[in-house]
Parts: structure tokens; C-alpha cells; sequence
């Protein structure tokens, strides 16, 4: 029996070259937003706290993990939320016109191995949703708006448009 499923949309615009030194906002959701990764405590008068899952201190070191993977790569900012990653990525020039990875190469690349080493330890079917959000950051203010909403996303967990309870 075939389905009429809506065409995804590729979200990435079609003329930018995302090998393209620069910062670059990504989201990676898990699949089905169930919450693995994390849980947040201390909300109310205390402060929000991260407490990584199994899955959460594999996601954690293969993400620093990547700038050994790629050179030209700095993990500049980061959360990991119960049901996502938040995380700006920094792109450097590299010397003598070497080839540099795209967002989505790294992205890919990271969603695997996380995938792979979490089956290793703990089985799990699917860790990640099918692709991801990302956003060229475009100049200091966006930067700085991005950055502080990374920091504070713990703290505004509940209104945050991925919530789900855990």
C-alpha cells in the first residue's frame, strides 16, 4: 500500500556553499523528541542543571570529538538538551585551499558515530531524527543572541518549543 507522504523540504538554501569558513547555529533532534539525553533539575529558585544520560556523555565527547576529526573545526558553544543539541559551530579558513567538510558532512558524521558507539554500550533502535536544523550566523549580534539563548535553554526548558515532559 503506498502512502501520499508531503515532500520534504530540503532545508539548506540551494546557492550557499556550506564549506564556507564561518559560524553556523545547528539543532539535532532525537528521534521522536524522546527525551535521552539529559534531564534538567533544579528549576524554580534553583539554578537549571544538565545532567547527562548514557546516551548524553557519548553525545558529549564525540561532539568535542570532532575538532580531532576536523581540523578547521571549533565547537565554539553547546548544550545538550533532554531531546536536542544546540551548538555553534566555527569553520576556519584552511591553508594552501585544502578541502574543507560541509556543516552537513560533520553533522552526518557525528550523528553516525554517536549512533554507533551508543548501540555498543546501550541498544537503541534510532538515536536521531532524519536531519537537521542549522542557521548562518550573520554578524556579532546574531552571534551573541544565539549564544545567550545556548546558555539559557536549560533555564527556559518548559517554554521551549521542543519540550515534551519527560
Amino acid at each position: 500500500m503506498e502512502r501520499n507522504l508531503p515532500k520534504r523540504k530540503h532545508p539548506r538554501l540551494d546557492s550557499y556553499d556550506y564549506s564556507t569558513a564561518g559560524a553556523y547555529f545547528i539543532t539535532i533532534c532525537t528521534c521522536n523528541r524522546r527525551c535521552l539525553l539529559s534531564h534538567i533539575v533544579g528549576r524554580g529558585l534553583a539554578p537549571a542543571e544538565i545532567r547527562l544520560t548514557k546516551y548524553g556523555v557519548i553525545a558529549e565527547e564525540q561532539l568535542l570529538l570532532l575538532e580531532e576529526r576536523y581540523p578547521q573545526l571549533k565547537i565554539d558553544q553547546y548544550v545538550i538538551m533532554p531531546n536536542h543539541i544546540h551548538a555553534i559551530l566555527l569553520l576556519e579558513e584552511t591553508a594552501g585551499g585544502s578541502q574543507r567538510p560541509t556543516i552537513t558532512d560533520i553533522v552526518c558524521a557525528y550523528k553516525s558515530l554517536t549512533t554507533i558507539k551508543c548501540k555498543k554500550v546501550y541498544p537503541i533502535k534510532k538515536l536521531f531524527q532524519t536531519s537537521f536544523y542549522e542557521h548562518i550566523i550573520r554578524g556579532r549580534y546574531d552571534y551573541n543572541e544565539i549564544a545567550e539563548y545556548i546558555v539559557n535553554n536549560p533555564k527556559q526548558w518548559e517554554l521551549d518549543q521542543l519540550y515534551t515532559a519527560e
